[in-house]
C-alpha cells in the first residue's frame, strides 16, 4: 500500500491538491481535518490523543483495504522531535506492507495563504475554522511558535519534493506531483469495489454453464474452434469444479453475477506455486467497464501464495491481449495454431 504524504503550512493547500491528486490518481484522500474536526465537534476542543488514535484506525483499516494508496496531509513542525517520530510512524506502517511513501512539501507566499484561509472550499470542509479572525491569529501563532518550512536539504528521504504553488493551481500542481514520483493513472478502483469473486456452488453449474455459452458463442461463431468454451457441456464444466485443484467463482458487479473465473493450481517440475486462470469470462453486455481486470487483480489477492500466474488467449484478439498485459502478463512461447483464422498464445505473470 503506497503513500502520499503532504506537508506545508496552514492553508497552503495541502487538502486541495490532495483532493486534485485523488481526481487523477486511484489514491484516496485522508486529510488532517477528517480526524480533527470529529474531535472538536464531540469534545468541544481540539484533543490530540482522540485524533492520534483516530487516524491510526483508519491507516490500519486502510491498509487491509482493497484500495491502491492513500494521500495524507500534515502540518509538519520541523523543530518538534515528535513530528519526526510521528512522520516515522506512520511512513513504518506503509513501508511495512511493501508500499512506497512519497513526500510533498508545498510552500506558498503568507499573503496568499491568507487569502486562500477564507476560500469556500477550505471552509466547507474544515468547521473549526469558519471563525476566519481566529483561524487567522491561530495560523500566525503557529509559523511564529514552530518552524513549518523545512530548510534546504533538511527532509532526508528520497521520494521528496517541495513545490512552491504561491501562483500554481492546485490541479496543475497534482500534476507534477504524479509526474515527479510516476504515479499511475487513474484506473479501475471504483469497479474494484464493486466487482466480487463469489465460490460457485455445486447445484449452480447450470447457471454457470449457461453464462459460459452465451459469453463464449460470439467468438465461437468467428472462429470455430472445437476447444471453444461455448460448446462445452454441463457435465465437463461440472467435472471441473469438482477437481481438487480448481474453483470456479461468479464474478458479481454490484452484487449481480457478471461472469466467472477459473482458478487452477498447476505446478511444474522446476516451480510449485503457478496458478492459472482458465478460463475466465464477462457476460458482453457487461464488457468494457474494467470488470475483468478487476476480477483478475481480486484473483491475485485471493492467492497471496502464488509466484506465478498463466494464461492464454486468442492472439486475433487484440482487446484481450490488451487487457491480460494491462494486468501485467507477458506473452512467453511459440504461438499455437489452431485453425486458418485463429492463433493462441501464451501468457504468464511473475509475483
Amino acid at each position: 500500500m503506497d503513500l502520499v504524504v503532504i506537508i506545508g503550512s496552514g492553508a497552503v493547500g495541502k487538502m486541495t491538491v490532495g483532493q486534485e491528486l485523488m481526481k487523477i490518481t486511484d489514491f484516496r484522500l485522508f486529510h488532517n481535518h477528517m480526524a480533527i474536526e470529529p474531535v472538536i465537534e464531540i469534545f468541544g476542543y481540539y484533543y490530540g490523543a482522540a485524533v492520534a488514535k483516530i487516524r491510526d484506525a483508519v491507516f490500519d483499516e486502510f491498509i487491509n483495504s482493497d484500495n491502491v494508496g492513500m494521500i495524507f496531509t500534515y502540518m509538519w513542525a520541523f523543530d518538534m522531535q515528535e513530528d519526526w517520530d510521528y512522520i516515522k510512524h506512520v511512513t513504518d506502517k506503509f513501508e511495512a506492507t511493501g508500499g512506497t511513501v512519497y513526500y510533498v512539501e508545498l510552500v506558498a507566499d503568507r499573503a496568499v495563504r491568507l487569502e486562500r484561509n477564507k476560500t469556500e472550499n477550505r471552509l466547507k470542509n474544515k468547521a473549526s475554522k469558519c471563525d476566519l479572525e481566529i483561524s487567522e491569529q491561530r495560523m500566525l501563532r503557529e509559523e511564529s511558535k514552530y518552524r513549518i518550512v523545512s530548510n534546504d536539504g533538511e527532509i532526508p528521504f528520497i521520494n521528496y519534493i517541495k513545490i512552491d504553488n504561491t501562483n500554481l493551481e492546485p490541479a496543475e500542481v497534482a500534476r507534477r506531483i504524479k509526474d515527479f514520483f510516476k504515479l499511475p493513472d487513474k484506473t479501475i478502483t471504483d469497479i474494484y469495489r464493486m466487482v466480487k469473486l463469489d465460490p460457485i456452488k455445486p447445484h449452480e453449474v447450470e447457471i454457470l454453464h449457461e453464462m459460459q455459452v452465451r459469453s463464449f458463442m460470439p467468438l465461437y461463431e468467428k472462429y470455430h474452434d472445437e476447444g471453444s468454451p461455448a460448446i462445452e457441456t454441463v457435465d465437463r464444466i461440472r467435472a471441473r469444479s469438482e477437481a481438487e485443484n480448481r474453483q470456479y467463482y461468479f464474478i458479481t458487479y454490484s452484487g449481480a453475477r457478471v461472469g466467472a473465473i477459473n482458478i487452477a493450481k498447476r505446478p511444474t517440475e522446476e516451480k510449485e506455486d503457478i496458478f492459472w486462470i482458465s478460463p475466465i469470462f464477462v457476460d458482453p453486455k457487461y464488457q468494457n467497464k474494467g470488470i475483468a481486470q478487476a476480477a483478475i487483480h481480486k484473483a491475485f489477492k485471493l492467492h497471496p501464495e502464488a509466484k506465478e500466474w498463466r494464461l492464454d488467449t486468442i492472439l486475433q484478439e487484440p482487446g484481450n491481449c490488451h487487457l491480460y498485459e494491462k494486468c501485467g502478463f507477458k506473452r512467453i512461447g511459440e504461438e499455437k495454431v489452431i485453425n486458418d483464422v485463429m492463433t493462441l498464445v501464451d501468457y504468464v505473470k511473475e509475483m
